[in-house]
């Protein structure tokens, strides 16, 4: 009996050890999706707006499949303006559900960024689960380093969306899509529970497993945001 629950004991610890990586290296994965988002010529967010967002949400690889039949899809990070709005809190993880067929540009999976542009959108951000184009207002993001927010549909945007599929990276209408808090594996990131709240309004300090995400965060956004 002990030799039993002995190995039932490491099988426990395995998996969780299991759990907690594949949670620390979605963030790693984000960090690399907004890397290589930014450095496509011409065609990257500009950095006008990620400068003046209050959160940045990085869901990598969602699946195709999800845009046809309701259900979990996508997984993905979230990180905040820290206080005062200078440099980026911890990542709290996200999945995303059901959505617009507009992601379905091709390609099996699709790379999704988020821009909460506001104080009211990342207020509605912090809800158990809000729906993009419903509890808050959603539009296609313009691309290119010195893109200009022409529209009163961007401007009044409390949230601006892109994609990225087979290499084509473009704004994208990410209506009726909801987003509700992975608490699972945000304890795992963290090793003991917190609420999302506290990790996006900087109260808890990054582990130093994830700090790849907020240096790329850095590396793209100005200190403050205007």
């Amino acid at each position: 009996m002990t030799t039993r629950i002995a190995i039932l004991l490491i099988v426990f610890s395995a998996g969780s050890l299991r759990a907690a990586n594949e949670a620390i290296e979605r963030c790693l994965t984000a960090a690399q999706v907004l890397e290589e988002v930014m450095s496509i010529a011409d065609r990257a967010i500009p950095n006008e707006f990620i400068n003046k967002a209050h959160c940045i949400a990085i869901a990598p690889s969602v699946k195709k499949g999800g845009f046809i039949v309701a259900g979990r899809y996508g997984v993905g990070v979230i990180s905040c303006r820290g206080a005062g709005g200078q440099g980026w809190t911890g990542p709290s993880t996200v999945r995303i559900e059901g959505g617009s067929v507009g992601l379905q540009i091709g390609g099996s999976s699709t790379d999704v960024v988020l821009l909460v542009m506001n104080e009211r959108g990342k207020d509605k951000l912090l809800k158990s689960k809000f729906t993009l184009g419903g509890d808050a207002a959603v539009a296609a993001g313009p691309v290119g380093r010195s893109a200009q927010a022409q529209t009163d549909a961007l401007m009044h945007a409390e949230i601006l969306s892109y994609s990225r599929s087979r290499g084509v990276f473009a704004g994208v209408s990410l209506e009726g899509a909801t987003l509700r808090p992975d608490n699972d594996a945000n304890e795992l990131i963290y090793g003991r529970e917190f609420t999302p709240q506290q990790i996006l309004n900087g109260q808890v300090p990054p582990p130093q497993a994830v700090k790849p995400l907020i240096t790329t965060l850095n590396k793209y956004s100005s200190q403050e945001h205007k």
